[in-house]
């Protein structure tokens, strides 16, 4: 569907507004923290372990990136319409599973099985890449995650209001509502943007060498992942920093947790403003150096003993900044490298973007005990800041000596 077709609100037949972009995007992003607050409740209700309730966070995003490996392909030879209905469908079910799920294993089936709406993330990016040019995809991608990340603004201090006053279910329930609301909104809004690819599907797992040849592929892939990496790392620790170091409750936890959703939104307003002008490249560069400085900031103030949780937290403001400026921009890049191939190209760095995401997210639930105070996880996400500037790095020493630069 090219770019010249008329938009029309609530027509399925046209490319869908941007708002019903932002709303797919940020239901994947409220399943994924919504409900952290609520940790300790879920751990207390099914008589289980913290840690291994933990696992619902990593075990969450390891089946997202999972997945987003076959949706991809499968979004390029079917359309991107039917395979968000269905995700969407899915999603609806397992949210209600995990309402009225009797064990904790039980609940982990179908908290895995709400992975189902990570294409909602992927494919809204795909379609951004569907019907703009690669630099203007980048500033609309900004604005798509700028209302995304509005999302981890309110979701958690939300989730540990609804926890505290209805329990931990509360905040499934608002999942399932969400679900429906959006699965209604995407089958009167969201118009095919895709010409379906003539290729089968085993042809379409053939096009992956093709991308994965690619070093400024990798190396947008990997600038996205290390750079996210910090914020799943931050997910996967800041519940057991929050409570066991700081010792905050639910409701406070998710009210501190809102700064860096708050550096989130201002980084993706920033890039929605200056990607055409600055460059996705000097972005996602700038976005690194951010994420590295803020928990440089975060180390100091730990080392020296000052500022609690107030510096800890407040310091994450940069790592949600920088990560606003560097996500949109490397998505746009790497589904640029072919863009023949954006739908694989989205799920296929989604897979190694949230995969690894997963892993971090697990190591930083791993490092944290009794006696460690916050210093693995910072050292973690200190980590993963250096390793995106080094990443982009790279993808511009290459473009220069492709000439493109």
């Amino acid at each position: 569907m090219s770019q010249s077709h008329a938009r029309r609100y609530l027509n399925r037949h046209t490319p869908p507004h941007i708002s019903t972009l932002i709303l797919l995007s940020g239901v994947g992003a409220m399943t994924m923290n919504v409900f952290l607050p609520s940790l300790p409740k879920i751990a207390d209700h099914f008589s289980v372990d913290y840690k291994l309730v933990q696992l619902s966070i990593a075990g969450y995003l390891a089946a997202s990136g999972f997945l987003q490996l076959f949706i991809g392909p499968m979004a390029d030879r079917y359309g991107r319409r039917p395979m968000l209905l269905g995700g969407l469908a899915i999603f609806v079910v397992a949210t209600l599973g995990c309402l009225f799920a009797p064990t904790f294993g039980t609940f982990m089936i179908f908290r895995i099985l709400q992975a189902s709406v990570a294409g909602a993330m992927a494919l809204s990016r795909a379609v951004v890449r569907d019907i703009n040019t690669p630099d203007r995809a980048a500033a609309m991608m900004g604005y798509v995650t700028m209302g995304m990340s509005m999302v981890p603004m309110f979701a958690p201090a939300l989730g540990g209001a609804l926890d505290e006053y209805f329990g931990w279910q509360a905040s499934f329930w608002l999942l399932f509502a969400s679900g429906l609301v959006i699965f209604w909104l995407t089958w009167a809004d969201l118009g095919e943007t895709a010409t379906p690819s003539e290729l089968s599907i085993l042809g379409q797992f053939a096009e992956y060498p093709e991308l994965l040849k690619s070093l400024r592929f990798w190396g947008y892939s990997m600038a996205a992942a290390t750079s996210s990496g910090a914020f799943f790392a931050y997910i996967g620790g800041s519940p057991f920093v929050a409570t066991s170091v700081f010792g905050l409750s639910p409701a406070e936890f998710g009210i501190f947790n809102a700064t860096a959703g708050i550096g989130y939104f201002i980084g993706n307003w920033f890039t929605g403003l200056y990607a055409a002008r600055i460059g996705m490249n000097r972005m996602i560069l700038m976005g690194g150096t951010f994420v590295t400085l803020g928990m440089v900031l975060s180390l100091v103030f730990a080392l020296a003993g000052i500022g609690g949780a107030y510096a800890f937290f407040g310091t994450m403001i940069f790592v949600g900044f920088g990560n606003g400026m560097t996500i949109p921009s490397a998505n746009a890049g790497m589904l640029s490298v072919r863009p023949h191939l954006a739908g694989t190209a989205s799920g296929l760095g989604g897979a190694l973007m949230i995969g690894g995401g997963a892993a971090l997210s697990a190591f930083a639930g791993s490092l944290l005990g009794e006696g460690t105070g916050a210093f693995p996880l910072i050292w973690l996400m200190l980590a993963c800041g250096v390793a995106s500037v080094l990443c982009i790095t790279g993808v511009m020493r290459r473009e220069r000596r492709m000439g493109m630069a």
